[in-house]
């Protein structure tokens, strides 16, 4: 794999951030599985999938070097930005992302978290000390367009996602912001893996210590083994690492475009598997969030957000 991502990087990279976007739209849609159909509520499978995906990932790293993998908490800075990453980005996403779902579905859950990069968008401009240009403009207008068209289905005199389900998909629109831009420095420091499950186990012990998962009562059966697995292995453990060298080959800038096969396949498995209502408002608001996309991955414009 290794020798076919050198040699054809950008093929490589474009499949694997596809691939990457499709595994977090299957995995989101299993959720809505088990929180429609098995009756699991978001407070018990947030909490046991962020810690048997940490330590999927921990145990390995430590069976290689013990040392390697505690090295994120040997620096002061290192540790704080760990925190910050790991509570206020990794673990309130997941928490947000799943609890969308639960209140609406998937595929709404997966296209408000796509709203981060506008987030992001305005953080870079603050931190340039620079204002919007044009383009970038029409490109959070497209997107509150584009949220608009989800939420209101072309009326204001109701709404067709619930509140409650908006605001905590723009809470996790938020937490992806963070989880972006706060580990820019980790990540040249330590390897991705390692601080995506450092930040698994953090989340997870945090939440289970809330929501006391082992007090709801699960009935384990074939569909429920199989969704929460793909879950945590293709949603935590194959999807993100898939993502993330995808990115490495192509820059974040096409990344981001084929990334947004996620709330694609989450919606269209909504649709078809669970059954979820799809309309012309739903796909006119898909497609204006795509544009928004495709705006900020113009090559001319990411140069001035990272300014």
């Amino acid at each position: 794999m290794k020798d076919f991502c050198k040699k054809y990087p950008a093929f490589a990279g474009a499949l694997l951030t596809l691939l990457g976007g499709v595994g977090w739209g299957v995995s989101g849609t299993c959720g809505q599985y088990l929180f429609t159909q098995k009756g699991i509520t978001s407070l018990w499978l947030v909490p046991v999938r962020l810690v048997v995906a940490g330590l999927v990932l921990l145990i390995p790293a430590f069976c290689k070097s013990a040392p390697a993998a505690l090295s994120p908490w040997k620096d002061a800075r290192d540790r704080t930005e760990l925190l910050i990453y790991g509570f206020a980005g990794i673990t309130l996403c997941q928490l947000t992302y799943f609890g969308t779902i639960q209140l609406s579905s998937a595929g709404v859950a997966t296209i408000l978290q796509d709203l981060s990069p506008i987030l992001i968008l305005l953080w870079s401009c603050r931190a340039a000390h620079r204002r919007p240009a044009l383009c970038e403009i029409g490109s959070i207008v497209l997107a509150l367009a584009g949220v608009g068209l989800i939420v209101t289905h072309g009326s204001l005199a109701h709404f067709a996602v619930a509140p409650a389900a908006l605001a905590t998909g723009l809470v996790c629109a938020v937490s992806v912001a963070v989880y972006n831009i706060v580990p820019a420095r980790l990540q040249t420091r330590h390897a991705t893996p390692l601080l995506q499950g450092w930040s698994f186990l953090m989340g997870g012990t945090l939440l289970t210590l809330l929501f006391r998962p082992w007090q709801y009562t699960v009935h384990v059966d074939l569909g429920v083994v199989l969704a929460f697995c793909a879950v945590v292995l293709l949603g935590n453990v194959i999807a993100f690492n898939a993502y993330m060298t995808g990115v490495r080959l192509i820059g974040p800038e096409k990344g981001i475009l084929y990334g947004f096969s996620e709330p694609v396949t989450a919606a269209a498995l909504s649709a078809v598997w669970m059954g979820a209502p799809f309309t012309p408002w739903d796909a006119a608001g898909f497609a204006a969030i795509f544009c928004m996309l495709a705006l900020l991955s113009l090559p001319k414009r990411r140069a001035a957000v990272n300014s």
